[in-house]
């Protein structure tokens, strides 16, 4: 029973938890954000502590302690630092708790002990670039193997990546039935062909790690699998449940943070006469920021309380996620006021916690998506349409929009080479001419960029050699320009960089991060090549070499050919190839009285006929819009021949 007060115990590990974030990682935290610094060595002390396994059975390693006393431990934390609180609620919440709950006996021997003692890092891959609020758009596959299953595809934003060492992963095993189809897998880090791309660089939490996860061709043991196979989607939404609890609690932990550092200010900060705490205009702010914080903890709480005893509580975890969110947004705002101008300053500790507050109203779901939770709780599930849908969901286009998608893995590397060559010079590109290497991004017609799977900063050279001999100039992805340093800020192509819409894009070693992606949508051709043949760039190309970059770009370079090229004439667009025209869901039919077309694609809207509706499946009672003939007058249209 909720009774609005915690225990002796919950208090006595807060104090527990508020002493050691303020002795080990509150001195660090301006050094971990400014440099994207994970605190190894605090996330270290809590696992020795027991923190790393608060809610789970003493009997796997765990303190056998609440969900209460969990949230508390995120809260505390996340008052300090947010991404140290994050570390602790995806470990917890997200990579430890779905094995603690869908594991069998082998599994939680093998993987739930080291993860409760600390002593290992958990991590959950779900999203992917066509799949985040709507986990149905899952495109990474398990395909059964006998002995084994082969995991292909990439996750995204995956917190805790690379640093975690067990990860749930969810892939479709059965394709083609949606939801039902998925599966879910306990994958560890080390296996051959499971790799990791680029760190993200983040406004707020950077002490917190995300990044990327590759699958190519991992093998992963059938006792692996997590609960049975089509339950993956069930696992993943019980499982964001309970995470929502541990988010709305870091949401929670940094606008306190904020809110404490505000009143202390407000109290030593005189105008007028004195302490600005005084004025009204602060004093009611104070007291509106004082209040939201303890409508959220009340929601966290009462919710960790209906999870500790198993009563629904999907609905209140969104409420808590929501609101708490939200009010940090708010807090963190009016806490940042309350300092003027002096909490506009790197360092100021509002300045961080502002940055590091927004992300908690997006990620475990968004608030948008909190509230479909919430709402659908209320009100059920919507009514269907008459008639119902005759076609399967369509799948969404790449990034980068139609491409011919040829890709080459067969034969040796000059046999491939020669292909794209030919198929380059029969799409109209002409190599005998060129621009210069430093031509600006924006303004080049061609550009061969680099990226973080080139190796070495010495393998550079092959990518000049390589643009001489294309007459283009030189591009990098993100990490590249910035992490490496092989080339100049200015260029690097992405989302946050130089967009590139000429005519050819030769992307080596570069995985194909959705940031990139978008920086090169309106590239009239892009080739790839990468060893990774699983790489999202390949579903986003229209030519593609499957091979190790080093040893295909010389040969791509000789055969393009080395020498002098003649200055490139004025750029001319080259045409992409059209999108396919759909194929129709179904026949149409002829009304035999006016002539009125049925379009199963276009479906009969007015009269709750859902588009791709299949003649067949329209009711028995529908008749035509235009002459109110019977369904039984209608004839199959005849095609064209």
């Amino acid at each position: 029973m909720m009774l609005f007060k915690t225990t002796e115990q919950h208090e006595a590990l807060r104090k527990k938890i508020r002493e050691f974030a303020e002795k080990e990682v509150k001195p660090h935290a301006f050094m971990m954000d400014k440099e994207n610094m994970f605190p190894d060595e605090a996330i270290r002390q809590l696992g020795a502590m027991g923190v790393m396994g608060i809610p789970f059975e003493k009997e796997y390693g765990g303190q056998g302690l609440d969900v209460l006393s969990y949230a508390i431990a995120v809260e505390e934390l996340s008052r300090v630092d947010g991404g140290t609180g994050v570390i602790l609620s995806a470990h917890t919440s997200l990579g430890t708790w779905p094995i603690a709950a869908f594991g069998n006996e082998a599994q939680k021997q093998k993987y739930l002990i080291p993860l409760c003692k600390g002593e290992k890092i958990g991590a959950f891959g779900l999203t992917e670039p066509n799949a985040g609020s709507d986990a149905g758009g899952t495109e990474t596959t398990a395909i059964d193997k006998g002995d084994h299953y082969l995991l292909n595809g990439n996750k995204i934003f995956i917190t805790n990546a690379p640093k975690a060492d067990t990860y749930v992963i969810f892939a479709v095993t059965t394709p083609d039935i949606g939801t039902r189809g998925i599966s879910a897998f306990i994958v560890e880090k080390g296996w051959e062909g499971f790799t990791f791309g680029d760190h993200y660089d983040k406004l707020g939490i950077r002490s917190s790690s995300t990044a990327e996860l590759v699958f190519n061709d991992v093998k992963v043991p059938k006792e692996n699998l997590l609960g049975e196979e089509g339950q993956g989607f069930k696992i993943a939404m019980a499982t964001l449940d309970g995470g929502r609890i541990g988010i709305a609690s870091q949401a929670l932990g940094i606008a306190q943070g904020a809110f404490e550092e505000a009143v202390a200010y407000a109290k030593e900060r005189v105008q007028f006469g004195k302490p600005i705490g005084f004025q009204q205009a602060i004093s009611f702010k104070i007291a509106d920021m004082a209040t939201k914080l303890h409508t959220a903890r009340l929601l966290i709480y009462q919710a960790a309380e209906l999870k500790e005893y198993h009563e629904p509580y999907g609905m209140e975890s969104a409420m808590a996620k929501q609101y708490a969110s939200d009010i940090a947004l708010e807090v963190t705002n009016d806490a940042l006021q309350i300092f003027g101008g002096t909490g506009y300053l790197k360092g100021m500790e509002v300045e961080r916690m502002y940055r590091d507050a927004k992300i908690t109203t997006i990620y475990e779901g968004t608030n948008e998506i909190q509230r479909v939770v919430i709402a659908s709780h209320i009100l059920g599930k919507p009514p269907k349409k008459a008639g119902g849908s005759g076609s399967a969901p369509k799948k969404p286009a790449p990034i980068t929009g139609v491409r011919k998608h040829i890709i080459l893995k067969d034969g040796d590397i000059q046999a491939k080479v020669d292909a794209l060559v030919a198929a380059l010079e029969k799409d109209g590109y002409d190599f005998s001419v060129g621009i210069p290497i430093d031509t600006p991004i924006v303004d080049a017609e061609r550009v061969v960029s680099a990226g973080v799977g080139i190796g070495d900063k010495k393998n550079m050279k092959l990518i000049e050699d390589l643009a001489k001999a294309a007459g283009a100039a030189i591009g990098s992805s993100r990490p590249v320009a910035e992490t490496l340093k092989y080339v100049p800020l200015n260029r690097y192509v992405g989302m946050s960089g130089q967009k590139f819409s000429g005519n050819l894009y030769i992307a080596c070693g570069i995985s194909g991060a959705i940031q990139h992606l978008k920086g090169i949508k309106d590239a009239s051709t892009i080739v790839a090549i990468n060893q990774n043949g699983n790489a999202p760039i390949f579903k986003n190309c229209d030519y593609g070499i499957v091979g190790d970059v080093n040893e295909v770009l010389p040969v791509l370079a000789k055969a393009l050919g080395t020498g002098e090229k003649k200055p490139a004439p004025e750029m001319v667009k080259i045409k992409r190839p059209k999108a396919p025209k759909p194929t129709p869901a179904g026949p149409s039919y002829i009304c035999g009285g006016c002539g009125y077309e049925y379009v199963p694609d276009l479906g009969d809207p007015e009269n709750d006929i859902a588009p791709g509706t299949l003649f067949e499946n329209v009711p028995e009672d529908w008749v035509c819009p235009l002459c109110g003939a019977e369904k039984s007058e209608f004839i199959i249209a005849k095609k064209e021949a």
